[in-house]
């Protein structure tokens, strides 16, 4: 799948809809009428938003019989996590480091103060400055 499927396929899960019959489908497979169901919107508005996941190779539609099941390609999703993974390696990384550079800084004496926050002011007992 070339990088402009990878593309296609985070388009087609951008719509909130699409990633609940996504989630639907995962369940189990179901006709456009039975995915059309919980929506407030015609079948014809269903399918086209399965034309979008089937353009992108996330689902697909069977016969059965009288039937026509929408299936989940669940193989696009391994290319999805492939490529999720390889950037959340690489973020990986980047925060070992910076937590061993962080460990091996001495940590400060005391409070350090800022332009924004002074340090407070020294308080002697009686509570009198």
């Amino acid at each position: 799948m070339p990088a402009d499927a990878l593309s296609q396929v985070f388009s087609a899960l951008a719509d909130p809809t699409r990633r609940d019959i996504v989630a639907r489908l995962a369940v189990a497979d179901a006709t456009v009428t039975e995915l059309a169901e919980p929506y407030s919107v015609s079948v014809q508005a269903v399918s086209k938003h399965l034309r979008v996941l089937e353009g992108a190779g996330l689902v697909s539609r069977s016969r059965d019989a009288q039937r026509r099941p929408v299936h989940l390609e669940a193989e696009v999703f391994d290319l999805m996590t492939a490529w999720i993974e390889r950037y959340r390696r690489r973020a990986e990384e980047r925060y070992r480091r910076l937590d061993a550079v962080l460990a091996e800084m001495p940590d400060p004496p005391g409070p350090v103060a800022s332009p924004r926050h002074p340090p407070p002011d020294p308080v002697t007992p009686g509570g009198q400055p």
